[in-house]
């Protein structure tokens, strides 16, 4: 469990139903976890997302997500990017 956290958990995790998608609610959602996250003084954190969830990098990158690398892990392919607060 401790590897699967590392490699494609990160520190912040989120989901939108289907249904309130492309409404700006997950770019929001990781707003405010980034901003509680600063508030307990967290300076640095990793957010992934699978390679074919295109969404998903996007609101990390509007974000201030920092591509770092791409993992293979249980045959899908993981993006891992960096926010620094």
């Amino acid at each position: 469990m401790i590897d699967k956290l590392r490699i494609e958990g990160g520190h912040i995790g989120y989901g939108i139903r289907p249904s309130a998608r492309n409404q700006g609610y997950g770019t929001k959602i990781l707003e405010l976890a980034l901003k509680k996250v600063s508030e307990i003084g967290i300076k640095k954190v990793l957010v992934t997302c699978d390679k074919q969830n295109i969404h998903s990098a996007r609101i990390i990158l509007k974000n201030g997500g920092k591509f770092d690398s791409e993992i293979e892990y249980n045959n899908k392919i993981v993006q891992r990017y960096w926010i620094e607060l």
